[in-house]
């Protein structure tokens, strides 16, 4: 048998994460000054609320190798399974680090695995490799099926605003001023564990029509694929996205749940993340 361990910022479903016995390391962040666990303390629609209404950005911070190495110890005790563990990508978070340390620090023989990816690009993993533990895979196997996976998935961040890029200092607040009147949106996208600007957009349904586009402009055959979508609480742009992914592409399955505050603190009011791979 294989545990499964993963950061919080995966962002699956609850109901996932307790049909598949999936263990969870939280991320921390500190909003209002004071500090929460992620997903624990703090429910993602609570922390959008209160993310809204502050004029700062929240801090997230990674798990301590400590709190890594408590959970690898506890499951280490049943010496005949396998753990592995997928964190965050080690390009946006030092989450991956701090596993690698509770690995040392409690001598126990887990795999950590970078997925390089964020929220459901990070947790579309995470059920792959619960559905080859299932169908009797060998752990090396599904190691290498893994990095075949991460080098596919495919991680796009609609950005309905970039306030939240500006009060993080990456863009000037005449920039954002300028982006706010012309009503431009912009497209990132994962990359190798980091995040670059894709496209910049103007108006809204230019903006979820290119978004739709560059889906399908990526694979040709969904018949099998999941695709995962994240939100911040803007359901009706998620709910019309879905539609017309389900109608152009007819994904095998859609899975969507509200982004988590790792990645919503830079996705901001209105953001959406799309994973599939």
């Amino acid at each position: 048998m294989v545990q499964i361990i993963t950061d919080s910022s995966a962002d699956l479903p609850k109901d996932l994460l307790e049909k598949y016995n999936i263990h969870v390391v939280p991320l921390s962040v500190q909003i209002g000054g004071t500090e929460y666990l992620e997903g624990i303390s703090l429910a993602p629609h609570e922390f959008y609320q209160k993310m809204f209404a502050s004029n700062e950005l929240p801090k997230t911070s990674q798990p301590s190798p400590a709190d890594f190495a408590e959970l690898f110890t506890e499951l280490a005790k049943n010496d005949e399974d396998e753990m592995l563990c997928f964190t965050i990508s080690s390009g946006l978070s030092g989450t991956y680090q701090s596993a690698c340390l509770g690995k040392e620090l409690s001598n126990t023989n887990v795999t950590i695995f970078d997925t390089l990816g964020g929220s459901l690009g990070h947790g579309l993993q995470i059920l792959k490799a619960v559905e080859l533990e299932e169908k009797g895979w060998t752990f090396e196997d599904i190691i290498q099926e893994l990095e075949k996976i991460r080098d596919k998935m495919n991680i796009l961040i609609l950005l309905d605003t970039i306030e939240n890029v500006v009060k993080g200092g990456r863009l000037s607040r005449f920039q954002g001023s300028i982006a706010k009147v012309l009503n431009i949106k912009v497209i990132l996208e994962g990359i190798e564990g980091k995040i670059e600007v894709l496209e910049k957009i103007r108006g809204n349904k230019r903006f979820f029509k290119r978004a739709i586009d560059i889906i399908g402009e990526r694979k040709a055959d969904f018949s099998e694929t999941v695709i995962g979508i994240t939100h911040t609480g803007n359901f009706q742009d998620v709910e019309y996205l879905k539609t017309e992914i389900e109608k152009r592409y007819k994904p095998r399955e859609i899975i969507v749940n509200y982004m988590g505050a790792t990645m919503g603190t830079y996705a901001g009011k209105g953001g959406t993340i799309v994973c599939f791979y």
